[in-house]
This record gives structure tokens, C-alpha cells and sequence, in this order.
């Protein structure tokens, strides 16, 4: 009982010494494991890890059994191998710096203009998207339509034909419409305005979409996973309509419900004294007066 009661103190005393600071790094530290391991989980990183951890249990085992000679070799090579790692998971790297430089944890304090008017995708534009949107799924008319939200998607532009036309079902009938030549890839509406088409979207990593869809809803998740646009897809072989948002795919039923997500997700936020432009000194949701 005495050796309980004491090691019931010890533990007291060790509660009383941490500190609350010691309490947000541990919330801080977890909050980053989880993350590192859930952008793991979901990429190729996965399989290579998997790979790799073969790798370090052969070196255990060879550790084990003094195997000599094998962790000499592998200790010569240890600067190589930290290299090779480097390399091989640049592209899961690339991604992840992409998705961090996407947040709004800095663009919230400081805004970088980019040359871009802010001009608000209006009523009439939504109108003029859904209606094209599901005449397009009528006849299975395969579409790829990405929104610019507040991440730039110039660079996006820069891979595709400038078109810089007002939104209107018509044009984007007549671009996706087979056999033309702007029909493959995507376009990019900025505000009311299709600025490009034939546009090149990257292709996503993500290992749960499903195998029954094609490369363009990948080309849809891998945008929408580096920038905050939205991606309207229409599916080419049944004419079913998705729309993707933070790297996740949802089905669109009809008319109304499309209508009803891209005017939660474009709608202007009330402007804060607190957001401003660094460079322009004006808030950064203020609207145009010419939208």
C-alpha cells in the first residue's frame, strides 16, 4: 500500500510540473503527426513507406544478428539513402508545400495582389453555368468547368487558349461540344467571365477515388486539392454531374442543388475591418462597384 501512496505522489508531482505550454506543444505535436500521417495515407507516399519499412526491418534483423559487413554497407550509404528519399518523394513534397501555401493562415493577414479585378460571380452567371451544366448531361456531353474562388489560377490559364467571354450556356456548350477544338481539357471562369479552355489540370494522388472514374474527375480533385476553385465535372460515359471542393468529389442530383452550392460556396463574406489589403490599403472582400 505504502509503494502504491508513493508512486501515487510521484505521479502527482510529475502532473504538477507540466506546464501550459508544455500542454500546447503536446496538442501542436499531435495535430501535426495526424496530418503528416493522414496526407500519407492518402497519397503514394503509402505505398513507399510500406517499402521502406521492409527496408528497416531487414536492417533490424541484420542488427540483430550482427551481420557486420551488411550494416557497414549500410551505414556508408546512409547519406546516399537520405538523398534518394528526397528524390523519390519529391512529388508527394511538391504537393504537400502546395496545399500548405493554399491556406489561409497568411493570406488572411496579408494579401498579395495578384493584378486580378474582384468581380463577383453573379446570379445571372450561376444561372447560366447550371443550365449548361446539365444540357450538357442530357446528351453526355463530357465537361470540365473550374471556378476561381481567392487562390489565382493563372498559372492554370497560362496551359489553355484565352477566351475571355462573358458566361453564358451557349459558349460553354459550344466549347465542350465533341469534335472541337476546344473541347478537351478544361475551362477557367473568373467572375463572369470564361478567361480560358483547353486548360491542363494537375491529376491527383489520392488513392480512395475510385477506379470507375476517369482522369477528369482526378484532374478535378488534383485542382481542387491545391487551390480553393471549384470544379464542375460532367461525366462523358453517363452523363452524371459532380462537383469537387477540397479534394472531396459530390454527386449533384439536379439543377437546384448545383445552384445551391456554388451560391454557398461564391457568395461575397462580409467584410472585416480586420482584412486588408497589404499593398492597396482597401478591405479584401469589398466588393467591385462594377460587378
Amino acid at each position: 500500500m505504502a509503494e502504491l501512496m508513493e508512486g501515487l505522489r510521484s505521479w502527482l508531482s510529475f502532473i504538477q510540473r507540466i506546464s501550459i505550454s508544455n500542454v500546447v506543444e503536446i496538442i501542436i505535436i499531435s495535430i501535426l503527426i495526424y496530418e503528416v500521417l493522414y496526407w500519407i495515407k492518402n497519397t503514394r507516399a503509402w505505398t513507399l513507406l510500406k517499402g521502406l519499412a521492409v527496408i528497416l526491418a531487414f536492417i533490424f534483423l541484420a542488427a540483430l544478428f550482427e551481420l557486420r559487413t551488411i550494416l557497414w554497407i549500410i551505414e556508408k550509404t546512409a547519406t546516399i539513402a537520405a538523398t534518394a528519399l528526397l528524390v523519390i518523394f519529391q512529388p508527394e513534397l511538391r504537393k504537400a508545400l502546395e496545399q500548405l501555401g493554399s491556406k489561409n493562415i497568411i493570406t488572411n493577414i496579408l494579401s498579395f495582389d495578384d493584378g486580378k479585378e474582384d468581380i463577383g460571380f453573379s446570379e445571372k452567371t450561376v444561372n447560366e453555368v447550371v443550365r449548361a451544366t446539365f444540357e450538357m448531361a442530357k446528351v453526355k456531353t463530357g465537361a470540365l468547368m473550374v471556378i476561381e474562388r481567392n487562390d489565382s489560377l493563372k498559372e492554370i490559364e497560362r496551359t489553355g487558349i484565352e477566351i475571355n467571354g462573358l458566361v453564358t450556356s451557349q459558349l460553354l456548350i459550344n466549347i465542350f461540344e465533341h469534335n472541337t477544338p476546344l473541347h478537351d481539357g478544361a475551362v477557367v471562369i473568373r467572375g463572369n467571365r470564361v478567361t480560358a479552355a483547353t486548360c491542363y489540370l494537375p491529376l491527383s494522388d489520392n488513392m480512395t477515388i475510385s477506379k470507375d472514374l476517369g482522369t477528369r474527375h482526378r484532374a478535378a480533385v488534383g485542382i481542387s486539392e491545391v487551390t480553393d476553385s471549384l470544379t464542375i465535372i460532367v461525366s462523358e460515359e453517363t452523363g452524371r454531374v459532380t462537383l469537387a471542393d477540397g479534394g472531396k468529389l459530390t454527386a449533384v442530383s439536379s439543377g437546384e442543388a448545383l445552384r445551391g452550392s456554388l451560391s454557398a460556396h461564391t457568395e461575397d463574406e462580409p467584410a472585416s475591418a480586420g482584412k486588408f489589403k497589404l499593398w492597396k490599403g482597401r478591405l479584401k472582400n469589398e466588393k467591385n462597384p462594377k460587378s
